[in-house]
């Protein structure tokens, strides 16, 4: 029986630099920190890679972990720089916020690149803002106005936005 997402994984060239982004100004806390060398059988077992040697970081945040890798062999392979939101692949994480305005302002002082100059407005349903990690991750700050009034559409399952989106499929 599946119970739930436990974490997400980004692999990096610089672990230290994402996890001060992540944890500097996302809030999240390192949990725990690990690493293995070349001729790990087990690893390279679970891994799927061969002579593998890495270190990772283990941060969580208030309901989910995000797992950070730095590689060190095999030699990674640098991600094509005109990747783009809709190529295949796990594209974007997703923070909920709920001051989605000062977050961004926060957010953009501290460094942090947004695609748009402010969070866009979605029908009044929903506020987004997709920005980027300093390895060029999107992520994504969405805030639903609705929860704090408790109405249905304070989640995507009752948002008004996606009834219209799925008549167009």
């Amino acid at each position: 029986m599946i119970i739930g997402i436990h974490h997400a994984c980004i692999s990096t060239p610089d672990l230290d630099r994402l996890k001060a982004f992540y944890c500097e100004l996302f809030g999240l806390e390192e949990v725990t920190r690990f690493g293995w060398e070349q001729g790990n059988e087990l690893t390279d077992s679970i891994v799927g890679l061969d002579n593998s040697e890495a270190k990772f970081v283990y941060l969580r945040s208030s309901n989910a972990f995000i797992e950070l890798f730095q590689y060190t062999h095999p030699t990674p392979n640098p991600r094509d720089p005109h990747w783009r939101v809709n190529d295949y692949g796990i594209t974007h994480i997703c923070f909920e916020v709920t001051d989605i305005y000062g977050e961004y302002v926060r957010l953009a002082a501290a460094g942090m690149r947004f695609q748009n100059d402010a969070p866009i407005d979605a029908m009044g349903m929903l506020h987004v803002a997709y920005g980027f990690d300093p390895d060029g991750n999107i992520v994504e700050l969405i805030q639903f106005p609705d929860r704090v009034k408790r109405s249905e559409s304070s989640s995507l399952t009752g948002a008004p936005l996606l009834a219209v989106t799925e008549s167009l499929l």
